[in-house]
């Protein structure tokens, strides 16, 4: 053989071994939006004693891109934020600053880009524009709303800067053993037909996109499971991602094993869907501190020496932490299997569309009959709340006639017309918080619908919380409608709680019993009808490829300029007698075994100072010749930071005005796990003090030894 011919055949090998080029180019990224972890209330369970003061683990954004790789104006970018939700406020200044940025500008927009809520209740909140979810919250909080609106941006910088030709794979599959549906009377109610096309009264569907570079490495994946992050129940006061944040934070350290928590390369977004009616709490509802009294399957309350007691539900772990662990890990379980095997391909187009909607007042058809949906309203059962979160008073789920006392309470606030009852009818109107609009408007009337679609992936992306049978409504109409075009391998996936908020979503028959969910669908009766028109008007326009004659709506409302907040700042750290912030005040023991708790507190300044983002209030480090590693921060599954006062809240403001501010102090836990290596330890603090200026400060326990007994 010649030369030439060696020449020609090696170049033909190089040829055929290179990667082959699949339909798209992708980008992943990750950016911490921890909140304040101390004095604000928590956004989910609208508990006003459920107070941030420490972290069980951090909270992040999740960022995936996806860009069309013949067109490169064809791209979107779907955020999974360890959030309860995306909400209007966040979108528009997440939009400003990618606007803002010469790089991303016309690349990442309002249509383009989706912000999807993992929901879970134990983050900061305060990052709304409307007043009804910021009443328990003392209004609206910056610090908040910045952690997550920078963390969103940098996590989609990131991905912008990952961006690779690269590969789509999906698998699917069925997890049973990580929910339940709270509210199982009223989907009993849903036409038998329909039900009997199903064999859970949840939607146990695990849809799993994995995203792999041309040559094959693991960048990241999306999940999408519908269940509620609610393991961490509303005596929770630790910052935490809840179930699905513990799966994320468990599948990137299965794929980056010697990586800390947040730091990983390979990124894992457990991503919310229609998860209304939806807990993750397995074990049954039980009448508290009186097991042996029978719930009311309609009401779930219980009666006890004549007195009405709202019934709860746990599990399936010892205690909250450890149920989290569970559905967590179940998740992940799954997700993995999934993952793994995921070898079927996304192929075709990347497009998207954005329109809103105000949905006030939509007509449609019924059952025959012309009707419209309604201006927003809470009914009596919304205050009841649920299994997962209980509400106060004598509300009760399945309420249809209300109580007369509770809704002149509520009425003193607008009093509903003749026609907003008649139309919101079962449902008894506590709240007519679409016609409220003391300060700022209390509620949306104008709500975002998104839909993207990558290949043969077709994400709705919703404003609300659906139950099973909502979704499962629309994903049925949108994927009729791309069927009749011809492709019948479509794969719809609901985006729960995304760009904006709007309460809940049931099914018409499901709104009848007025279980918590339907109380709180406050466009009325035909909610769900009016998404499904709707997103069916987009799901057209993607499988026809023309959007032509498809209304964009009214402009999106922006009441950042309005809004108020009673959140006072932090005035002053004060330094504890004899000691300074950052010293011991209760040190470690010598020695502990595998399985214990290590426990050590500092003197401390307000976690308000500075979050730490991306960075970590503590460490835990191990001893090895004579340098120190960190092998966990409050990041880490198996740490806790808690922040409190050494006086009650009354005394310290007493001793802020008085006394020149308060001491506080941190406890910082370590639950050994059982692969840690013997050695040496030290755990340090690190945080930062008011007074004067903020100044940083780091404290360091002593040593300890741990050991195998």
């Amino acid at each position: 053989m010649s030369a030439v011919q060696v020449a020609l055949l090696l170049s033909l090998v190089s040829l055929f071994s290179l990667p082959v080029n699949g339909d798209y180019k992708i980008g992943v990224g990750r950016y911490d939006i921890t909140g304040p972890a101390a004095e604000i209330e928590m956004m989910g369970m609208a508990n006003p004693s459920q107070i941030a003061n420490g972290i069980h683990f951090r909270q992040y954004s999740r960022a995936f891109i996806v860009v069309n790789a013949s067109n490169d104006t064809n791209r979107v970018v779907f955020v999974s934020i360890d959030a309860c939700m995306g909400t209007q406020i966040m979108k528009n200044k997440v939009v400003e600053k990618l606007q803002s940025n010469k790089t991303f500008a016309g690349l990442y927009t309002d249509d383009n880009v989706c912000i999807s809520g993992t929901h879970t209740h134990s983050g900061p909140a305060g990052y709304f524009q409307y007043l009804l979810y910021e009443i328990t919250s003392r209004g609206f909080s910056q610090e908040t709303l910045d952690a997550i609106v920078d963390g969103i941006v940098e996590s989609i910088a990131e991905a912008h800067q990952n961006i690779v030709p690269g590969k789509l794979l999906y698998n699917t599959g069925v997890l049973l053993n990580a929910s339940r549906n709270r509210s199982p009377t009223a989907y009993l109610l849903n036409p038998e037909a329909d039900k009997a096309l199903y064999q859970y009264d949840t939607d146990k569907d695990m849809v799993v996109i994995k995203f792999v570079d041309n040559n094959g490495t693991d960048l990241g994946m999306i999940n999408w499971f519908a269940v509620h992050g609610t393991s961490m129940n509303n005596t929770n006061t630790y910052i935490s991602g809840d179930n699905k944040g513990y799966a994320s934070l468990l599948h990137e350290k299965d794929m980056d094993k010697d990586s800390l928590p947040g730091q990983s390369k390979f990124i894992a977004a457990y991503a919310q869907s229609n998860e209304g009616d939806v807990t993750p709490n397995l074990m049954p509802q039980h009448c508290p501190g009186h097991p042996e009294v029978p719930c009311d399957a309609n009401s779930s309350k219980c009666l006890v020496k004549g007195k009405e007691l709202f019934c709860i539900a746990f599990g399936p772990g010892v205690d909250m932490f450890d149920s989290t662990r569970i559905i967590g890990e179940r998740q992940f379980d799954k997700g993995k299997e999934l993952y793994d095997s995921a070898f079927k391909e996304l192929s075709g187009p990347v497009q998207y569309l954005k329109v809103n909607r105000d949905f006030s007042n939509i007509e449609l058809e019924f059952n025959g009959k012309k009707v419209h949906t309604c201006t927003p309203a809470m009914g009596d059962s919304f205050a009841a709340g649920t299994i997962d979160g209980p509400g106060a008073f004598s509300f009760k789920q399945n309420d249809t006639t209300g109580n007369k006392f509770w809704d002149l309470v509520g009425h003193l606030l607008h009093e509903p017309s003749k026609e907003e009852k008649e139309c919101q009818a079962p449902k008894p109107i506590l709240l007519d918080t679409g016609d409220i609009n003391i300060l700022y408007p209390w509620a949306p009337r104008i709500v975002p619908l998104q839909m993207f679609r990558i290949g043969q992936l077709v994400i709705s992306a919703v404003p609300a919380e659906f139950t099973t049978m909502s979704g499962r409504y629309l994903k049925n109409a949108v994927k009729k409608i791309f069927n009749a075009t011809g492709d019948s391998d479509i794969i719809p996936v609901i985006a729960g709680l995304s760009n904006t908020y709007s309460d809940y979503v049931t099914t018409y028959y499901e709104y009848q019993q007025q279980r918590y969910e339907g109380g709180s669908t406050i466009f009325g009766p035909y909610t769900l009808n009016a998404y499904v028109q709707e997103f069916s008007k987009l799901a057209v326009a993607l499988a026809t490829n023309n959007a032509t004659g498809l209304d964009k709506g009214p402009p999106t409302p922006d009441y950042y300029s309005r809004q108020k907040s009673l959140i006072l700042p932090v005035l002053t750290d004060k330094q504890p007698k004899g000691k300074k912030i950052g010293d011991v005040k209760v040190d470690v023991k010598e020695s502990y075994a595998i399985n214990d708790t290590v426990e050590v507190v500092f003197w401390a300044g307000n976690p308000r100072n500075d979050r730490k983002t991306n960075s970590t209030f503590l460490t835990v480090e191990i001893e090895d010749n004579d340098q120190w590693t960190v092998m966990y921060t409050d990041a880490s599954l198996e740490t806790r930071f808690k922040w409190e006062y050494d006086h009650s809240d009354t005394l310290c403001i007493m001793d802020e005005i008085f006394d020149g501010g308060c001491t506080s102090h941190v406890t910082i836990q370590w639950f050994i796990p059982p692969d840690t290596v013997p050695g040496t330890y030290r755990i340090q603090h690190f945080g930062a003090y008011k007074n004067d200026g903020v100044h940083q400060y780091q404290g360091v326990s002593g040593t300890f030894k741990v050991t195998k007994m």
